[in-house]
């Protein structure tokens, strides 16, 4: 599993090359938290988890700041989630989240970077299902202390890998938090590389030849939307 997450986190590397963007993504998926979970991270887990990773790609306060700002004073436009699924080049597959204020224009968007590279948008449930909808946690630390506070804290850990001092904990999505207050709690405060909650391929699939060129094409073009907000796929190039 670890590997496959590695493959796709590779890919997806370069969305950080354009701050605006990123600002742009992290800023409304804040909104989006604040307005619907309350503005308090403490009593927000969804919202704190989003704060946290904003930070983690330096993201500005401010800009922070702003998105639960507008939360606050109940203003602004209504987004909802939008999730399509599909073959992209080569046969993988693809999961691509949004947040949108008009799942008209999304769809069409979306449905638009399909059909210029060749791939092909699936109805709700096409590939979802050979996913693991999974909690990441990624620091450095020693991987049977951090088993042992796990199962002391009977989370349900799906794997864990070490390499380089680096360890890796998968956990069922709903186990996310408390996964993570049992590693705190057990080991201290421990700076996390990665705390997602992501779709993770349970395989991977090649992708080769001219599809490796359309592949990257088909992420940039997905990436240029504003609505999207993440991308998930089990291409391994």
């Amino acid at each position: 599993m670890g590997r496959a997450y590695q493959n796709r986190k590779e890919s997806m590397a370069k969305t950080s090359d354009n701050k605006a963007k990123v600002y742009s993504k992290h800023s409304r998926g804040i909104y989006v938290a604040a307005k619907s979970g309350g503005i308090d991270p403490e009593g927000n887990l969804t919202l704190r988890g989003l704060i946290e990773r904003a930070k983690k790609d330096q993201v500005p306060a401010h800009v922070i700041d702003k998105a639960i700002n507008k939360a606050k004073d109940g203003g602004g436009e209504d987004f909802a989630i939008a999730r399509y699924e599909g073959f992209g080049p080569g046969g993988c597959m693809v999961i691509v989240d949004c947040l949108t204020d008009n799942p008209n224009r999304t769809f069409g968007d979306v449905r638009q970077c399909f059909t210029k590279t060749k791939s092909r948008i699936g109805t709700e449930g096409t590939v979802s299902h050979m996913f693991d909808h999974a909690g990441i946690l990624v620091f450095k630390g020693d991987e049977e202390a951090a088993l042992d506070a796990l199962m002391m804290a009977d989370v349900d850990v799906a794997d864990i890998e070490s390499e380089d001092g680096t360890v890796t904990v998968f956990t069922p999505h709903t186990d996310q938090f408390k996964a993570k207050q049992a590693l705190t709690d057990t080991l201290g405060e421990i700076e996390f590389d990665v705390d997602e909650i992501q779709f993770v391929p349970k395989a991977t699939k090649p992708v080769t030849g001219d599809d490796v060129e359309m592949f990257h094409r088909f992420i940039d073009m997905l990436n240029d939307l504003d609505d999207v907000q993440n991308i998930y796929h089990d291409a391994e190039l």
